[in-house]
């Protein structure tokens, strides 16, 4: 009822401690549950989470008090139920990721790595990266840019701000993104439905090692050297293309660029690197 309420407009701020902290709760059970199911029966398959498991042979095998064991089934089974109003309070506020998120994340991903939960959506909501500065090096000009994020759910919606603040702004070479994709991207109000708008890529996402970084994935997938996240950006190794409507609708993205780097500090980025010279 209060994820309704904050879709309805009320204070995520003041809604969030009761979802999350149901949230929270329920991973942390749901995990105990397979770490019982698991130390019950080597080598058996984690069941579906659907309530009919549940019966006098499951609690046995969970073991411990019978209220016990049937709350751990019942997060087991219902805990994809604390996605949506997780969401509704996660993407409305950024006080409320900074308070919450991180706590939630380990288990979140832990749970959603044994693949009979989808809770996709939650976890790349509880990672998403809130005024974060970034290293951005650009290996075929040899030159370097911090530039500050945030609000940014998926690689596809870094990839459009990225070329708009920097293809865009005149500082790298290439075609910007379109004006309706960069809307979409950042724009306060959410799109109404699918827009269709396309959005085409101006680079190679890359890690320092020369590991491609997913537009599926993350900005949380950039790795972190020297307390700051390195990205490499290089030329596209094909043409692609994508929907331009953001991942979450609720949530707008920004990319600001702070500063343009020195010959010399974009050297000395580029030893972390495997492009050093």
């Amino acid at each position: 009822m209060a994820g309704f309420c904050v879709e309805r407009g009320a204070d995520p701020v003041a809604c969030a401690e009761p979802i999350l902290d149901g949230t929270h709760r329920d991973l942390l059970d749901a995990l105990e549950f397979a770490c019982r199911w698991s130390a019950a029966g080597a080598g058996d398959e984690l069941p579906k989470a659907d309530e009919e498991i549940i019966d006098d042979a499951l609690m046995a095998r969970l073991g411990g008090e019978a209220h016990e064991a049937l709350r751990l089934a019942l997060a087991w089974c219902s805990v994809e139920q604390w996605q949506s109003p997780a969401l509704a309070v996660l993407c409305r506020s950024t006080e409320v990721r900074r308070r919450h998120a991180s706590a939630l994340l380990p288990a979140c991903r832990d749970l959603t790595a044994m693949e009979r939960h989808d809770l996709k959506c939650l976890a790349y909501a509880l990672a998403i990266l809130d005024d974060e500065p970034l290293v951005v090096l650009h290996r075929p000009t040899r030159t370097g840019f911090e530039v500050r994020i945030g609000g940014i759910g998926d690689n596809f919606q870094l990839h459009t701000l990225l070329a708009h603040v920097l293809v865009g702004g005149g500082h790298l070479p290439g075609t910007p993104p379109s004006t309706e994709s960069v809307r979409l991207a950042m724009d306060p109000e959410p799109a109404q439905g699918h827009t269709g708008a396309v959005a085409t890529g101006a680079f190679e996402l890359l890690a320092p090692d020369g590991e491609r970084i997913w537009n599926e994935g993350l900005p949380d997938d950039i790795p972190v050297v020297e307390g700051h996240r390195l990205l490499v950006l290089d030329e596209p190794m094909y043409p692609r293309s994508w929907n331009a409507d953001r991942f979450f609708p609720m949530l707008p993205g920004t990319a600001e660029l702070t500063r343009v780097m020195s010959a010399d500090e974009v050297q000395t980025w580029f030893a972390y690197t495997r492009w050093t010279s």
